[in-house]
This record gives C-alpha cells, sequence and structure tokens, in this order.
C-alpha cells in the first residue's frame, strides 16, 4: 500500500470499500489525529477516545472528500472541526494546546544553561499559548507548527483567506501580549527573591 497516494487510496476504497484500503489510510494518520486530539485534551484516554470517534466519521465521510486539497488538510479539518464541537459542547473542558518545543535530554555540561534557558522560554511560550482562547490557539498551531497554508486554513473554517490573515494578526497580538505579561511576571518574582535574599549586587 506505500506505493498510493492518500487520495488513491481513499479512491481504491470508495470504488471497493475493501477494509485494506481504510486500514492504510488508518495507520497513516492514526498517530497524527491521536497528537492533535491530545493537545485539545491533554488525556490521553479522551485523546483515543476522539480519535476513535473521528476514524469512525471518517468512513461515512470520505465521499464527501473532493480533492480539492491534500488528504491530509481535509483529515485535519475534520479532527479540527469534531475536536471544537466537543469543547463548544462541553464548556468545562480544560484545553491545552501541544507543546511549543519538545525537551531535550541528555545535554553536556557545556550545554547545560543554554539548555535550562531554552527551556524556560519555552515554558513561557506555553503559557502564553494555554491563555489564549481554543480558536486563537488552534489557528496559530495551525499555520506555525503544522504548516498548513492560509488558504488550506480558510477552507478548514470556511471563511476568506483575507478573514484568515487578519485573525491570525490579532491572534500573533494577544500572544505576544500574554508572553510579555509573563515574561515581566517572573522578572517581579526574581527580584523579589534577590531582594528577600539580600543579593550582593541588590537593585
Amino acid at each position: 500500500m506505500k506505493q498510493y497516494s492518500d487520495e488513491e487510496l481513499v479512491r481504491f476504497y470508495l470504488d471497493t470499500q475493501r477494509n485494506s484500503y481504510f486500514e492504510a489510510l488508518y495507520s497513516r494518520y492514526c498517530d497524527k489525529v491521536y497528537r492533535k486530539c491530545y493537545s485539545f485534551t491533554k488525556s490521553q484516554v479522551k485523546a483515543e477516545d476522539l480519535t476513535h470517534d473521528i476514524f469512525l466519521r471518517l468512513i461515512t465521510k470520505l465521499p464527501t472528500f473532493k480533492e480539492e486539497a491534500k488528504f491530509s488538510t481535509w483529515l485535519y479539518s475534520v479532527t479540527y472541526n469534531y475536536c471544537m464541537d466537543q469543547i463548544r459542547s462541553k464548556k468545562n473542558v480544560e484545553v491545552y494546546a501541544e507543546d511549543a518545543y519538545e525537551k531535550a535530554t541528555d545535554y553536556s555540561d557545556e550545554e547545560a544553561d543554554t539548555a535550562e534557558l531554552a527551556e524556560m522560554s519555552a515554558r513561557g511560550l506555553q503559557k502564553a499559548l494555554e491563555q489564549l482562547s481554543p480558536e486563537d490557539r488552534t489557528l496559530l498551531l495551525m499555520k506555525y507548527q503544522d504548516g498548513i497554508s492560509i488558504r488550506d486554513i480558510a477552507n478548514v473554517q470556511g471563511v476568506s483567506e483575507g478573514t484568515i490573515k487578519m485573525r491570525l494578526l490579532r491572534s500573533r497580538e494577544k500572544l505576544r501580549k500574554r508572553y510579555m505579561e509573563s515574561v515581566i511576571f517572573w522578572v517581579i518574582i526574581i527580584l523579589k527573591l534577590m531582594a528577600t535574599l539580600k543579593w550582593p549586587f541588590r537593585l
């Protein structure tokens, strides 16, 4: 099955209804769909449930795939819309973005300080992302983490490209504001700690 494109597998499945074609699509994308669901829920059990539900829905939705975009982008839209529906139907569900950076391990001594600073920066960005609305956070991740084009995002959300550009601009501004608030907060904490410990070069 590796020699077939996603689009070919979809066509073969629709024409023959052979499970092997759908299973090939599942093997290619189950992990990606799970990770995207996990980014919304931060719960392994909930992400597994959502992934299962999405692929069940996919069986009935495949006939609506018109190849106007790549299958991966279309599947992302199905995943995004389903997860957002779950969030909107459960207002008290706590949602998180995916880690902005993966934590590296086994640093050499020379790299330790640099790695620690990088991790602190990543945590600040992650905290800022978590403070955004699910819509703003998802839009930023679609564009800058998943690399989806503005045109495809517009198709996924059913709006114009100009609307997406404006929303991205506003979301970036919100993220920048939240990040700076986080940085200022930790600067104040450090200064207070220095004052409490009577640091030699106390400001």
